[in-house]
């Protein structure tokens, strides 16, 4: 049985962070979307589920961070390669992200990251793994 990873995020906008990860060339499951939730498919075992704040707040008891003042998660999405990473990075500047931090490139590892319009930080990194080490 392979293992799904299940994220919670809230969100201030619904409608606008559809339509942001719309432009990233993501999909959601109509299923498990409505005017509180939009399920957000990364892929066939990541979900994630973007909550309205008042939505969000029904399953905590504790505040609500604000990812633009409070960093709660790095989310860490990996690329089949450097180009990649570039073109998932630049589509989300160009649809409303914010970049954060500064490229990093190790040569056998690129990686850039952008926040989402809640502020949310989102990292997509590419490694050649010919390039990494069995440990032993």
């Amino acid at each position: 049985m392979s293992t799904k990873i299940f994220i919670n995020l809230p969100v201030q906008d619904l409608p606008r962070s559809r339509d942001f990860f719309t432009k990233l060339g993501y999909s959601f499951d109509p299923q498990f979307s409505d005017e509180n939730a939009a399920s957000l498919v990364i892929s066939d075992n990541i979900i994630v589920m973007l909550l309205v704040e008042s939505f969000y707040g029904t399953f905590t008891k504790k505040k609500i961070a604000d990812a633009h003042e409070t960093s709660e998660v790095m989310l860490a999405l990996s690329a089949d390669s450097r180009e990649q990473v570039d073109e998932l990075v630049d589509r989300a500047l160009a649809s409303g992200g914010q970049p954060t931090g500064e490229t990093q490139d190790h040569g056998f590892m690129y990686g850039r990251a952008f926040e989402d319009p809640d502020g949310h930080h989102w990292e997509v990194t590419w490694m050649d793994m010919s390039a990494v080490q069995e440990q032993s």
